[in-house]
């Protein structure tokens, strides 16, 4: 099998190229990331009429993904989720970091992997082609502790998955590495996600404070709208969820990874499109963009306009601020440690 390759300047931001990269492979599947956020551009799928449909919310300018407070398709590190008080509990440690969302520390701050230019590249691994993202993420630039060095990996195999690798190195201290993709997906031809339908392999949802940090406590998934065991569809649980101050889901859920590491399936009947979301760790975010606005929410799908329930946001992680409630996962990296985390994206059609 042969997969394509292209590079083509995107855009400029802050005065920086912008830079696009495309795997296709011989079904006509094409993954293309943008350097700005190391961000997932596109995930397009050959259509009955001879053009294309993008899975994935994207944006026409680099700056457009910066303009609002979504993340959109961006990558998500140096750990995803909310930090209590902005305070990196690490041993006997506390690092006060950089907050973003009131008091809290959201995603891995200001100066989190979406908000840098990665260094990009095409490139061969086991004799196939990659796009590889490099960058440092530096203690002094976002407070956590250490430096990062991290590398982001993108391969687009023959049965139609998006693999993404995320590799990261600690230097000169102990820290805490939990990246993930806030991919929003949007599998049909319709303006939002109401007719899509999801499954999760979960039993349990976290509980949230009034800010949405999590108190560790775990919620029951079963007689609940939380309840994605079975093909669900989205529209109808939201409509449960009305009396919410979300009008939706902004959750996290506890997921228990199959045997192939398939943590949820959403799938549009219209279309008969679907996204098998892999993952070995035991996190899974749903946002369904109930907060999505007009302003300044450019999106291409909808001609420059954004609206509540556009995309659905699946974001496989580990269980976010675990140095602070260990039950949660393992997220520390030592030292001169490296480590790598895996999600997968497998296409149907």
């Amino acid at each position: 099998m042969t997969i394509s390759t292209s590079e083509t300047l995107f855009d400029h931001y802050d005065g920086q190229p912008i830079t696009k990269f495309s795997l296709t492979n011989e079904n006509g599947v094409t993954v293309s990331a943008i350097s700005l956020g190391a961000t997932l551009y596109e995930i397009k799928v050959p259509t009955s009429d001879g053009s294309d449909a993008n899975l994935v919310l994207n944006y026409p300018h680099a700056a457009d993904y910066l303009a609002n407070p979504f993340y959109v398709s961006m990558a998500i590190g140096r750990t995803a989720g909310r930090i209590k008080d902005s305070q990196l509990k690490l041993g006997s440690e506390t690092f006060e970091l950089q907050p973003n969302e009131g008091p809290t520390n959201l995603h891995g701050g200001p100066h989190g992997f979406n908000s840098q230019v990665w260094d990009g590249e095409i490139t061969t691994e086991n004799n196939v082609p990659v796009i590889k993202f490099h960058h440092v993420q530096k203690e002094v630039d976002d407070a956590f502790p250490g430096d990062l060095d991290t590398t982001i990996t993108y391969q687009l195999t023959e049965d139609n998955t998006v693999k993404l690798s995320f590799t990261a190195t600690a230097n000169g201290h102990d820290t805490v590495f939990n990246p993930t993709y806030h991919t929003y997906f949007n599998l049909g031809n319709e303006s939002d996600i109401l007719n899509h339908n999801l499954m999760i392999n979960s039993d349990s949802h976290l509980e949230f404070d009034e800010i949405k940090v999590p108190t560790g406590n775990l919620l029951d998934n079963k007689n609940t709208p939380f309840d994605f065991k079975e093909n669900t569809k989205l529209g109808d649980a939201i409509k449960q969820m009305s009396n919410t101050t979300e009008k939706g889901f902004d959750d996290i859920f506890k997921v228990n990874p199959a045997d192939n590491n398939e943590i949820a399936v959403l799938s549009d009947p219209a279309t008969k499109r679907s996204v098998s979301i892999r993952s070995s760790r035991n996190g899974l975010v749903v946002f369904t963009a109930n907060s999505f606005t007009e302003e300044n929410m450019n999106f291409i799908k909808t001609n420059g306009v954004g609206k509540p329930y556009e995309g659905v946001a699946l974001e496989a992680q580990t269980l976010p601020d675990s140095t602070r409630l260990p039950q949660f996962g393992d997220v520390i990296l030592k030292d001169g440690q490296t480590k790598t985390e895996e999600i997968d994206y497998h296409i149907s059609f």
